[in-house]
């Protein structure tokens, strides 16, 4: 490890584990707060408009919070620069308003952990992507070897190439949707890597959540959509959904500064393992978390995420 990555506390390994370890707890648990909060606000599957009303409150408070949290952590009030603002609306289309939008509408329609393997492709989009239209990186025989893994667990839940080919396995709404959500993950993903050379990662996040959010809410609103909070619970999910992104991604980004990026995005397989574990756990969805077809598609999507990621 390099002489700039001694100094701080969170350079222990104990405390980057733990700290990661966290934050995909917090991402992993998204699929089934959403889910739990389709029935919390009593919104059908068929009402998109109040889905994306939905999505656009969560995000306007993960926004709000990303901005406090990396306020106290920076010891001071964090505002963009004014280049910075053209950044903050692509991310906002790429991450927020078209990520989510396709994400909401899928957890609507398919299960929490069929949802939380599907989103991981992301992570093996983001790397062809990297490679064949930004041209960020090399594609090295470990990432090719990693992806195609990776993609073989995508094709497992989805029913194997026989479900592909007879076109039963894959809804729009729902698996089409999910996949749609991940294709805007890996771009967003690559334009975070760019666009965090000219300004705080956390600055990035934090306004382009509240941007996005924002457009997302009035979108849902001139739909006709609405968000009635039937009781407290109602209010305590949405902060929890809003805690979700802005915890998750500040102590993330708080990793990334103080260690190389590798030691801490191994870590990802671990986001969809709690996100089936959750749904399993939060959603009764045991059933599928625990066939023989749902632990073969995590295992390979994990060891995928790992094999991508790691230095040797």
């Amino acid at each position: 490890m390099s002489e700039s990555f001694k100094k701080s506390i969170w350079t222990y390994f104990p405390v980057t584990f733990f700290t990661a370890l966290f934050c995909c707890v917090l991402w992993g648990s998204a699929s089934p707060a959403i889910k739990i909060a389709y029935d919390l606000f009593r919104i059908p599957p068929e009402d998109t408009a109040s889905r994306i009303m939905l999505a656009g409150a969560r995000f306007i408070l993960a926004g709000a919070m990303t901005i406090v949290f990396g306020s106290v952590i920076s010891k001071k009030i964090l505002f963009p620069k004014k280049e910075s603002v053209r950044y903050i609306a692509v991310l906002s289309l790429l991450q927020t308003i078209g990520q989510y939008f396709f994400f909401f509408m899928s957890l609507a329609y398919i299960s929490g952990v069929r949802g939380s393997i599907i989103n991981a492709s992301g992570n093996f989009l983001a790397i062809i992507i990297a490679v064949y239209i930004f041209r960020l990186e090399k594609l090295s025989i470990k990432k090719l070897v990693g992806c195609i893994i990776g993609f073989s667990g995508i094709i497992v839940i989805l029913g194997g190439f026989s479900a592909l080919t007879s076109g039963g396995a894959i809804t729009f709404q729902g698996e089409g949707a999910m996949l749609i959500a991940a294709l805007f993950y890996a771009f967003s993903s690559c334009c975070i890597k760019i666009f965090s050379k000219y300004e705080n990662p956390v600055i990035l996040s934090g306004y382009q959540f509240m941007f996005g959010g924002a457009v997302l809410y009035l979108i849902g609103l001139f739909m006709g959509g609405s968000l009635v909070f039937c009781s407290a619970s109602c209010a305590y999910n949405l902060i929890y959904m809003g805690f979700i992104s802005a915890g998750a991604y500040t102590l993330w980004g708080v990793l990334l500064k103080h260690n190389p990026v590798s030691r801490v995005s191994i870590f990802g397989f671990i986001n969809p393992v709690m996100g089936v574990l959750l749904s399993a756990l939060f959603l009764g969805e045991n059933k599928e978390a625990f066939s023989l077809n749902g632990i073969l598609a995590l295992v390979l999507v994990a060891a995928g995420i790992m094999i991508v990621n790691a230095e040797k």
